[in-house]
């Protein structure tokens, strides 16, 4: 049976290239019987490919976390937001002193804050992990709920709430 001669990798300490046949043995640090094309001169060059590979899909993290400990998993809306606005009447016309709410769907807990005098709003601090809802009262009419979703990735959220 015939094998075809392929060239190996070139070592760079050894400065030197060769052939390895597919039909010889090969070691591979320390495991002999392995066949096909092997630097036996060189393992930096196929450690550092491995190493580099690894590198580069994730499976070994690099980083501030670096190590080669396990990363922690971090989701893309952790932090905190603003939530802020202006409050209208039917007309588009900016109200003062309208009490606007800011709950949060998960522990209940519900913010005010009473517009000032151009009708502005605003929340700091608010869970973007947390899902909230926010409306405006006064004088028994209402501003419809919006929603201010956990998906949503801004950092400053605006809202126009209109009382009707």
């Amino acid at each position: 049976m015939n094998f075809k001669a392929v060239p190996r990798f070139t070592c760079p300490q050894r400065r030197s290239a060769g052939w390895l046949s597919l039909n010889q043995k090969a070691t591979w640090h320390g495991v002999s019987g392995v066949r096909g094309v092997w630097n036996r001169g060189c393992h930096a060059g196929t450690v550092a490919a491995v190493l580099f590979a690894a590198l580069a899909t994730g499976v070994v993290p690099s980083g501030r976390h670096g190590g080669l400990g396990l990363q922690q998993a971090q989701a893309q809306n952790l932090g905190m937001r603003v939530v802020s606005g202006i409050v209208v009447d039917a007309n588009s016309a900016p109200l003062a002193g309208v009490t606007v709410f800011l709950k949060d769907l998960k522990s209940k807990n519900i913010r005010s804050f009473t517009s000032d005098e151009k009708g502005n709003y605003r929340f700091t601090q608010v869970n973007m992990a947390q899902d909230h809802e926010l409306w405006a009262e006064k004088d028994g009419k209402k501003s419809p709920v919006k929603t201010v979703s956990s998906w949503d990735t801004r950092k400053e959220f605006v809202q126009e709430l209109k009382l009707k």
